[in-house]
């Protein structure tokens, strides 16, 4: 076990230098490059344009850049920002508990919801619940998140009036009920696409469960069917779900994104979206670095948690 991990560690770190190195080329050699935000101040000269260069390090070799900031990863210093010169880590720290909040939120209702509409329709094969869970997961995952957004907003918020269009609390009034309200509408956006995909993925797992010999065989023995599927059926076809659920969090995050400028969600992926739109280079990259290291930790999870559920995987 310690050398797979060992090994997985390994794997990542390349990984990691890898989506770096490019994020770093990509972004710097975009148009208008590093300086475009300042350039667009008025009255801005050449000269001033020059000295900023210089300050920031931009007028160096691009390789030169990127082993400095690279090599300033480790200890802590993930650089400024271009637009008000805070810490990377403190912006990164301060809009990502928003994120942990609708993603966690959003995930467990994804699990719980798309688990049970999975095994039921594995269960009821070819039965009108089963058809009709069917449709409703292709129909979800044909829809765009941002157009369900739009639509969620239109309907909960400005016809019905049940529910805030959008931000994290109301202003004045940051209680646990109010923070759940705000988080229904960006919640059931954001879980919409997630449960057809853990529905469907669920369904055929179970569907393989069901036709084994040793499913027969406690059925045969008289236990309970309701037994036989929580403890036989269940148990073994939730066992791919612990890698899906390890796969999931780079759409899980995409997801957020969008789903965090529709309702002007405060967390990381309206962040990167506002630091793109500011040419805010240093904040871009430490967003991709956080997400491709909590993607890669999440994956290293997911085959950790398999092997311990299951003993006949073997890590090493």
């Amino acid at each position: 076990m310690t050398r797979y991990i060992l090994n997985r560690l390994g794997q990542s770190a390349v990984i990691l230098v890898l989506v770096s190195l490019i994020g770093f080329v990509v972004l710097n050699l975009a148009p208008g490059g590093p300086l475009s935000q300042f350039a667009l101040t008025p009255g801005m000269s050449q000269a001033e344009l020059d000295r900023i260069a210089e300050q920031l390090g931009l007028n160096r070799p691009l390789l030169v850049q990127y082993i400095d900031w690279f090599s300033r990863l480790f200890i802590g210093d993930w650089g400024r920002s271009f637009r008000d010169g805070q810490s990377v880590l403190a912006i990164i720290a301060g809009h990502l508990p928003a994120t942990l909040l609708l993603m966690g939120t959003s995930t467990l209702v994804s699990i719980l919801i798309g688990t049970w509409v999975g095994v039921m329709g594995a269960v009821r094969r070819y039965s009108v619940f089963d058809t009709l869970a069917t449709v409703g997961a292709m129909v979800a995952l044909s829809i765009p998140t941002f157009w369900f957004g739009l639509v969620a907003i239109y309907l909960f918020s400005l016809n019905l009036k049940w529910l805030p269009a959008g931000s994290m609390y109301t202003i004045g009034d940051q209680s646990i009920g109010d923070y759940a309200i705000h988080l229904i509408l960006p919640v059931m956006v954001l879980a919409f696409v997630n449960v057809a995909i853990w529905s469907r993925y669920m369904r055929s797992a179970t569907l393989e469960v069901i036709d084994q010999d040793f499913v027969r065989t406690a059925r045969a023995k008289g236990l309970p069917y309701r037994r036989v599927l929580i403890h036989h059926i269940v148990r073994n076809a939730l066992l791919p779900m612990i890698t899906l659920a390890g796969l999931q969090l780079p759409t899980i995050l995409g997801g957020a994104l969008v789903t965090e400028t529709v309702f002007t969600w405060p967390g990381m992926g309206r962040l990167f979206l506002d630091s793109i739109g500011y040419s805010d280079y240093p904040v871009i990259m430490g967003i991709l670095m956080f997400s491709a290291i909590l993607v890669l930790l999440g994956n290293l999870m997911a085959d950790l948690l398999v092997g311990l559920a299951d003993p006949r995987v073997r890590l090493g």
